[in-house]
């Protein structure tokens, strides 16, 4: 694997911290629901704006959850949805290398990280030395290649092509999902169990909310003006990409499906 950083793909704008505060235990973790038990101690991986870890924080109060991400912008936003609660630390940190002592957390948990990390197998590492035995290791990457959508946009089959070169270009792998076993593999976990689930965006509100995230991505945050910058795509690509969102979001036909692997590894 390269040892250069890795390029946070999306980028760290309010109009990708919007869209992530919609993610929860139950829509994003569900796999993960039947170990969060109340006293357990969690080490959220890569917390971004706080939504997931404030309901992990609820589920297992009073237990300790412990929210870590590599960016500032993303620790100071968890700081603020909060609110009240005690049981939450939050700090920057970076998942190849945690400063945390061995056998530490229940659960070790990432949504959406693996796939933007240098060095997976490694990041799968540290997050088995610092889960306790008998604790479990949980991973959800979508696998962006496996995305399916009706009607046929030119617009969203030219953005899926850009992101995957964009995301592989900033040193991260988009299509993680159906790696995931194989990188626990190699950091050494012999008992993993798989699953998959979706999101599935059809109805006129989930369509407009589903291309209103990458039409802000394209236009004001990170990849648009990443994939210009580098080469990647010319600006009047870019308009065709919105362009095909829009069209597919105001078509009744239409639908998405974003595929998800999961893992649960045991320690």
């Amino acid at each position: 694997m390269s040892t250069r950083p890795a390029v946070y793909t999306h980028g760290q704008h309010e109009a990708v911290a919007r869209s992530y505060r919609w993610r929860s235990v139950e829509n994003s973790a569900g796999y993960l629901i039947p170990h969060l038990v109340a006293g357990a101690s969690v080490l959220d991986v890569g917390c971004g704006p706080g939504s997931i870890t404030t309901d992990l924080a609820d589920r297992v109060f009073p237990g300790i959850v412990t929210a870590i991400d590599s960016a500032t912008e993303a620790v100071e936003r968890t700081r603020e949805a909060l609110g009240e609660r005690s049981n939450v630390e939050v700090c920057v940190a970076d998942v190849h290398a945690l400063d945390f002592a061995d056998d530490t957390f229940d659960i070790v948990h990432a949504h959406q990280v693996l796939q933007h990390v240098t060095d997976p197998v490694a990041a799968l590492r540290e997050m088995r030395r610092v889960c306790r035995p008998g604790g479990v290791v949980a991973a959800r990457d979508a696998d962006y290649e496996a995305f399916t959508w009706y009607p046929e946009a030119p617009g969203v089959a030219d953005w899926l092509g850009l992101y995957r070169t964009a995301a592989r270009h900033n040193g991260g792998e988009p299509d993680a999902g159906r790696r995931l076993k194989a990188w626990a593999r190699a950091a050494g976990f012999s008992e993993i169990a798989c699953s998959a689930t979706n999101w599935t965006y059809a109805t006129p509100t989930e369509r407009g909310w589903w291309a209103g995230v990458w039409v802000d991505r394209l236009q004001v945050a990170a990849l648009g003006a990443q994939a210009i910058r580098d080469g990647l795509a010319t600006e009047q690509g870019i308009e065709r990409m919105v362009d095909g969102w829009r069209r597919w979001a105001a078509d009744d036909d239409g639908w998405f499906v974003v595929v998800h692997a999961e893992i649960l590894a045991r320690t």
